[in-house]
């Protein structure tokens, strides 16, 4: 209250001998600054391209430059007019600092928007993984949240810092997808011939890509069943992902079946041990 006292003082003061020259002079300057800031931000507008998002960050960085252009144009004009600029300039500075504290989260998510529009680690339209938590299509990047549509068709909102915060999978960046699927057999059961009846039937389902080709792989023996791995690849989206996963499925299990290979469920054997005849 005391600098913001002084602040009034020392305008006042100021303003006491100013004649119109001067007043033309300072709002000269003043105006100088607006239209120069003007310029800038069409500048931005008219050179950068409209394309994925980067744009709005090239508009944001030219706002924030024709911004500083206006309050450095009101500063001088102000100086033009005798004022004393140190105690105005501390006015200000303790007034954005105290913004600054009291838009924390805002100022963090504000930062956190321009880091993934410039360095644009998805798109708008792209599928993505955000944390453990948050999976679906990009609808919009703006400059406090990142718009999400779950394949629920949910809409999240997720604050931007919270993106840059946690691990991101963008699911359509690097083209086909890999999706693996166990399956078990009975043991005793011919490991080659179930192998090949495998891979006869992951090659027939649709949308299963020939290239990179589908996998057979023995995995491990388990309690019940001799285990294989099945991978195949397939485009990312993840409708096809579920669609592929279930074909796979529902073609392994009829190929087994006509093949006359048990698909074993879980079972134990007890053994109580010879009973004691004395």
């Amino acid at each position: 209250m005391r600098i913001l006292a002084q602040v009034d003082a020392d305008v006042t003061e100021a303003l006491d001998g100013v004649t119109g020259d001067d007043w033309i002079r300072s709002g000269l300057i003043f105006l100088a600054a607006i239209v120069l800031s003007r310029l800038i931000q069409f500048a931005v507008t008219r050179v950068v391209s409209d394309e994925n998002g980067s744009a709005v960050a090239f508009r944001l960085i030219g706002r924030g430059v024709g911004a500083a252009i206006v309050i450095i144009g009101f500063v001088y004009a102000l100086a033009s007019l005798g004022v004393r600029l140190g105690p105005v300039l501390g006015a200000l500075g303790i007034g954005g600092l105290a913004l600054a504290f009291g838009a924390q989260s805002i100022l963090e998510n504000f930062f956190s928007s321009i880091l993934i529009q410039t360095r644009r680690p998805f798109h708008i339209g792209d599928q993505v993984e955000i944390g453990e938590s948050t999976e679906g299509i990009v609808e919009d990047i703006n400059f406090r949240v990142v718009v999400v549509r779950t394949f629920d068709g949910e809409r999240v909102y997720v604050p931007a810092s919270s993106v840059l915060d946690n691990p991101i999978v963008n699911v359509t960046a690097r083209g086909p997808w890999r999706t693996t699927l166990p399956v078990g057999v009975a043991y005793g059961t011919d490991l080659y011939a179930a192998r090949d009846v495998l891979l006869d039937a992951v090659g027939t389902v649709d949308g299963v890509l020939a290239a990179p080709p589908p996998e057979v792989w023995f995995e491990s023996f388990g309690d019940s069943s001799l285990d294989f791995a099945i991978h195949v690849w397939h485009t990312p989206e993840m409708a096809t992902r579920w669609r592929v996963r279930s074909d796979v499925g529902m073609a392994v299990t009829t190929a087994l079946a006509e093949a006359g290979i048990t698909i074993p469920f879980p079972q134990r054997t007890m053994w109580f041990g010879e009973a004691d005849t004395e």
